[in-house]
């Protein structure tokens, strides 16, 4: 039994210019869990259009496989994946093929942003939805697409359409506070936030407190699927609601 990993062993991956997702899990880590990342080799081009990001997709896709080989050499329990866009790309049908994929490679259980952020919907029930994102459009589109495949309705969406990857880490609170209060409305259920390297798991806690309604960030919700998926029942304080959820 591994000396600080005497309860699970969790592989996480996500893109190089990624800078949120790693502290971002590790804050939401318990007692007896691990967490041990690997880099997805992507240049941070600049993003301007649906062009670019879908430029920018391609490149992650190409590299994640290599990444997810480094981490089957440390014996991995489980691999939380740290980069979203991908997994939610041809709908529910072809998010569902990419995650056999991911664990036919990985070798073992899998949890990603797209179904992670559904489980968490179903747990509150929500049925009307609307969802924020750092992508442009052509993104949101496949978002939409995934959801709506899971029987959501989606009402609204937006795009912060961030100028690189690496400039999404740096997306202020304002921003999003700003993002949240355009999505919200008595027609809304739930407010789901995508893209893992935005920083929200903390703001969408507190938002919760004065929408009276959840606000799911995909880094807490894909954690807490990979915990839930392992067995480990712990509860964090200070990350919103779902955190709460056995």
């Amino acid at each position: 039994m591994d000396h600080l990993a005497y309860r699970k062993k969790l592989g996480t991956l996500g893109p190089s210019t990624n800078t949120i997702v790693q502290p971002d899990f590790d804050d939401l880590r318990p007692v007896g869990v691990t967490n041990h990342y690997s880099r997805i080799a992507i240049p941070n081009d600049p993003v301007t259009d649906d062009a670019s990001f879908l430029k920018l997709v391609n490149s992650i896709n190409q590299a994640t496989m290599d990444a997810v080989d480094v981490l089957r050499t440390c014996e991995m329990d489980y691999l939380v994946m740290g980069m979203s866009a991908a997994t939610f790309w041809n709908g529910r049908q072809g998010a569902g093929e990419y995650l056999k994929m991911m664990q036919d490679r990985a070798q073992v259980g899998v949890s990603c942003g797209s179904f992670a952020t559904e489980s968490a919907l179903n747990v509150y029930k929500a049925k009307r939805i609307a969802f924020m994102s750092p992508y442009f459009e052509v993104a949101n589109a496949q978002v939409r697409r995934f959801y709506e495949d899971c029987g959501f309705t989606v009402v609204r969406d937006l795009c912060l359409q961030r100028p690189s990857p690496v400039q999404i880490a740096h997306t202020t609170d304002e921003m999003c506070r700003k993002a949240i209060l355009q999505l919200d409305g008595d027609d809304v259920d739930a407010i789901v936030q995508v893209g893992t390297n935005l920083s929200m798991i903390r703001l969408a806690a507190a938002a919760e407190l004065f929408l009276g309604k959840p606000v799911i960030a995909i880094n807490t919700a894909t954690y807490w699927h990979a915990l839930r998926a392992q067995g480990v029942q712990d509860k964090k304080a200070g990350f919103g609601s779902l955190m709460e959820f056995h």
